[in-house]
């Protein structure tokens, strides 16, 4: 069974979408152990109010440990992929890393350390919309590779 680890640069919080995001995990269950991470500290809010390279610098300090796996970055200059070019990202790998960045994206040197740069629309969404929009993505991937109607 493969794992797939979600990391997000936001503040946890206790809502609407929280319910929506743990329903998609539930259902992946049984094909995949999905887990989302929220990460944000003292030194993340400090380097977004002094600026853009600092705070993405912040976010590459976070987020450079993790590189492990397959690894996947989130970005609007990514690659744009239906459902099926997806599932085929998920499918063979023992361990996948998506990252969603801050408020100030990427800097070019984390994008290059990952293995797959993907964009899940041109639209810019707030983080917590964007993880509800890959979970579900994560959940209709393994759908279609383990054959499973929800797809269609």
């Amino acid at each position: 069974m493969s794992k797939i680890n979600i990391y997000s640069i936001v503040k946890p919080s206790k809502d609407e979408s929280d319910i929506l995001i743990k329903n998609f995990i539930k259902m992946s269950q049984k094909y995949a152990n999905v887990e989302v991470h929220y990460i944000f500290n003292k030194t993340i809010a400090k380097a977004q109010t002094i600026g853009e390279k600092e705070a993405q610098q912040s976010y590459s300090d976070v987020y450079e440990p993790l590189l492990k796996g397959y690894n996947i970055a989130l970005d609007v200059l990514g690659k744009k992929v239906d459902s099926y070019k997806f599932s085929q990202i998920l499918e063979g790998k023992n361990e996948i890393n998506f990252f969603i960045g801050g408020a100030y994206g990427f800097k070019r040197d984390f994008l290059n350390k990952c293995d797959n740069i993907i964009s899940l629309s041109d639209l810019t969404m707030a983080h917590k919309i964007a993880n509800i929009v890959l979970t579900e993505q994560i959940f209709r991937g393994l759908c279609i590779i383990n054959n499973h109607p929800y797809h269609k």
